[in-house]
């Protein structure tokens, strides 16, 4: 499982899929533009979310 940590206060978070109970991985989507945005993915369904945010900032994941 992938765990995400705020650079400006510390605070960490881990995530799971409510529909497969897996815990989400962290990977990145291309944009059309080119532009890279970091997301968490169920490694099951495939499915997708912005990663997780605090104080204002993506948080960062180690890998």
């Amino acid at each position: 499982m992938s765990t995400y940590e705020c650079t400006s206060c510390g605070m960490k978070v881990n995530a799971s899929c409510a529909t497969c109970n897996e815990p989400l991985q962290n990977g990145f989507i291309t944009l059309d533009n080119g532009t890279e945005v970091q997301v968490s993915a169920c490694p099951t369904c495939q499915g997708k979310i912005k990663s997780p945010l605090c104080c204002g900032q993506d948080m960062n994941c180690s890998l």
